[in-house]
């Protein structure tokens, strides 16, 4: 309730604050009133100087743009109004009065040399400088923001943020870029609001003179004096705020510190050093001696300049101590206290470990783009599989080899490997004659014969026709392998939930049709996890989901469901398996296999299973395995044609013998794809 009410006083000072200066432009106001304005207006620009000056960072004052716009159209409506009360009555109240006598010293010449060198610094210093340091700052800032987004996904896929922080981040830089965007243009209205003064200024001694002396009577030397000292009374009271902004805008546009209060950062920064305090002092004191200046000011300066280096360097040993005890109690509190078992019940979906010898691959501040690799690998899944790969969890453990890394998929180790840092891996693509001479190893990911050669040997090797390459990208092949073959299991229902939650936002309908009146979250990421496992694509969802919910009302069976959606999606596996324009040599399914096959098939309530005899079983699996090494031999991929109704259960048959067989349906095939049977799988 308060934060409401707060919120409404808010919005209605700003809205009566940007109508009075509308009003000061058109209508004239007493004198009074002008002294209330002018006092506000130099309480606003203190409170704005104040405000940078303990800002913790830039962003706490992101509405600063918009606040020099206020001010200046404000400050020019004052300017206007005073304009206003010195020519029509040459009354222009109280703070105009005053500051053109006191402040300007009741003098003409020294009046109008204070309001000169104030113009001068404003506009020459502060204004100059500070536009300049807004448009580098606001060029580097979008210049950065490349090298800010990457990072941040280095942190997320390390494992060192949260999606959370990083959307936070990412957010920050966003207004960050903003911010400095609109100051680069703010800035103009500090710079011009110095010119119109100067000008304003002029205008208002020559309209003072002339009212002076053709409608009061007076001498050009008395109109001279009176206007002029009244007018230059408007300009300090206009200026000094102004030249208080500018000051504030300068601060913030450079300041340096992101978590500390500027005037802690700027002394610490300056007086902090104890060995630059003793220099100082020692530089005084000899000035004090040495030189006719005044022995007593320096003498004594140079003094409260050692006193304060020593008392400085005795706090710096006081705070040094107390860390050191600090981190002593810390240790030994964290010895004391029962182990927090529950952080280490979390098991993360993947992890790439790593020997201490591989360190320098993922470290950037080494050159290493491992982590990049790794951002790339989830893009490259997304882009290939249509789903979100989990964070991968990159950590060094010094019970490895050096050289030796290991892929964990929810904590269990799946596959190995091991690389030399500064060799490349060379592998024969099957036409080079040639050998090289190197150290024999194996490919990890798909155990290939290979040489590891050095970086001397490295331009013949791809002279002589030997595909090389270095050891992140072993590693970061190796790791999307994995990923691929166990995308599957990683596929949660809450990433399920984030697919449909997309899907919805462009057909809610659908969704609301399937999810959850034909079918369950779960069951929808049974179907999908089918998909996966086999290499297809999910990403055209739309596809998938338009199918369920023409099957679902019929049946609500996963496998069968599947079926349904690879027909559907017939275009990409024929594009993914079959290239165009070219014949493509598969084996087919006997079909009495497939009429045994479809007659061992037991149904039951969770599901459907095979009751195939064991020694035919043994036979199909033998003529499998000859025809898929025909197709080897051939370089071909080894894929199996059946009837759609066999599919399934032959894909059910053959998946705990052959991790790399493809089978495919009649159904999921295009009419325009050129297929060649080279063999058929009997028993």
């Amino acid at each position: 309730m308060k934060k409401a009410v707060w919120t409404n006083f808010g919005n209605l000072a700003v809205a009566m604050y940007v109508l009075a200066a509308f009003i000061m432009l058109i209508v004239p106001i007493p004198s009074i009133l002008l002294d209330i304005f002018l006092a506000v207006n130099i309480s606003i620009a203190f409170a704005i100087l104040f405000g940078t000056m303990f800002a913790k960072e830039v962003l706490d004052m992101s509405f600063y743009p918009t606040i020099l716009l206020f001010t200046t159209i404000f400050r020019i409506a004052l300017n206007i109004s005073s304009t206003k009360l010195i020519l029509q009555t040459g009354e222009p109240g109280n703070v105009v009065t005053v500051f053109g006598e006191f402040v300007g010293g009741g003098d003409l010449i020294i009046g109008v040399i204070i309001f000169i060198i104030l113009i001068i610094i404003q506009f020459m210093v502060i204004n100059k400088g500070s536009e300049r340091v807004a448009e580098v700052t606001a060029r580097f800032t979008l210049d950065a923001m490349p090298g800010k987004q990457m990072a941040i996904d280095a942190d997320l896929n390390t494992g060192a943020i949260n999606d959370a922080e990083a959307k936070r981040r990412r957010e920050k830089i966003q207004e960050e870029a903003s911010f400095f965007g609109s100051m680069d243009g703010a800035v103009k209205y500090v710079k011009g609001d110095a010119m119109a003064g100067l000008i304003i200024t002029a205008v208002n001694i020559i309209g003072g003179i002339s009212m002076g002396m053709l409608r009061g009577g007076l001498e050009i030397g008395d109109a001279l004096d009176k206007y002029t000292i009244l007018t230059i009374g408007d300009g300090l009271v206009s200026q000094i705020p102004s030249l208080l902004i500018s000051l504030a805008t300068g601060i913030l546009v450079t300041k340096g510190s992101k978590e500390a209060d500027f005037g802690s950062v700027l002394i610490t920064q300056l007086f902090g050093v104890p060995r630059v305090m003793y220099m100082v002092g020692a530089t005084v004191i000899s000035l004090g001696i040495l030189t006719p200046l005044s022995n007593i000011i320096f003498l004594t300066l140079g003094v409260v300049f050692i006193i304060s280096g020593r008392m400085i360097s005795g706090t710096i040993e006081t705070s040094r101590i107390e860390q050191e005890v600090d981190a002593d109690e810390v240790a030994a509190s964290e010895i004391r206290q029962p182990e927090n078992v529950t952080s280490l019940l979390q098991v993360d979906p993947i992890e790439l470990e790593f020997g201490y010898g591989i360190i320098p691959l993922a470290d950037v501040n080494q050159g290493g783009d491992l982590l990049d690799r790794v951002v790339m690998i989830r893009r490259q899944i997304a882009l290939e599989l249509g789903t979100v790969v989990p964070i991968i969890r990159l950590r060094d453990n010094i019970q490895l080899n050096p050289n030796q890394y290991i892929i964990k998929i929810k904590g269990i180790q799946i596959s190995e490997g091991e690389i030399l840092f500064d060799h490349y891996m060379a592998m024969n693509p099957g036409y080079v004659e040639e050998e090289i001479t190197g150290i024999p190893t194996f490919e990890p990911s798909f155990h290939l014969p290979a040489i590891w050669i050095t970086e001397g040997q490295r331009e013949r090797a791809e002279s002589m026709g030997y595909t090389v390459v270095d050891p992140p990208s072993i590693i970061a092949t190796h790791l999307t392998e994995i990923i691929r073959q166990y995308i599957s299991e990683l596929l949660t229902r809450q990433d399920v939930q984030n697919l449909v939650n997309n899907l919805k936002e462009s057909n809610p309908s659908l969704v609301e049709e399937l999810i959850p009146k034909l079918l369950g979250l779960g069951e929808i990421q049974k179907v999908l996890q089918n998909l996966l496992r086999e290499g297809i694509s999910i990403r055209d969802l739309l596809t998938i989901f338009e199918t369920l919910a023409d099957y679902a009302p019929t049946t609500r069976d996963t496998d069968i469901l599947t079926e349904y959606a690879r027909q559907s999606l017939k275009r990409a596996i024929s594009g993914k398996f079959f290239p165009a324009n070219e014949t493509t040599s598969v084996v087919t399914l006997d079909p009495k296999i497939e009429q045994e096959i479809m007659g061992s098939v037991k149904q039951t309530e969770q599901g459907a299973y095979l009751t195939l005899d064991p020694e035919k079983t043994k036979a199909i699996m033998s003529s499998v395995e000859k025809e898929m090494k025909k197709l080897e031999n051939l370089g071909k991929n080894p894929i199996v044609i059946t009837s759609p109704i066999v599919r399934m259960y032959f894909k059910k048959l053959t998946s705990d013998y052959f991790k790399d067989l493809i089978i495919i349906s009649y159904n999921e095939i295009e009419s325009n794809v050129e297929l060649q049977s080279v063999g058929m799988v009997t028993a």
